[in-house]
């Protein structure tokens, strides 16, 4: 599984819409950043730090095979990347990301 955080509205926009380019940030970058388990803890507290509404969705990353790269970034860790449109009918769950404390908390099941 591999991991992506939207902020409201635009989990709205995908929920209205069906698919979407991303968040800002990945329009500008030309593709949708995500996480593994491993990274999306130190993703939340980079870029959402104290940011309240999440939504955190899982994706199967076989799914995308033929749009998703593995290139690397913070830290030369291999991130995963989908040359694509982000598609609410690939998302396997979503769960909000609630702030907890200095935090956000996460799902148990994050695998």
């Amino acid at each position: 599984m591999i991991y992506k955080i939207l902020r409201s509205d635009e989990w709205a926009k995908l929920q209205a819409d069906g698919e979407t380019a991303g968040a800002p940030i990945d329009i500008e970058d030309g593709f949708v950043h995500f996480s593994t388990s491993e990274q999306v803890r130190d993703t939340a507290t980079r870029h959402f730090a104290g940011a309240e509404g999440l939504m955190l969705l899982a994706y199967d990353e076989a799914a995308m095979a033929g749009d998703l790269r593995w290139e690397p970034s913070r830290g030369g860790a291999l991130f995963p990347h989908l040359y694509g449109p982000l598609r609410l009918a690939d998302v396997v769950w979503a769960k909000p990301l609630p702030m907890a404390g200095n935090g956000h908390l996460f799902p148990d099941d994050l695998a």
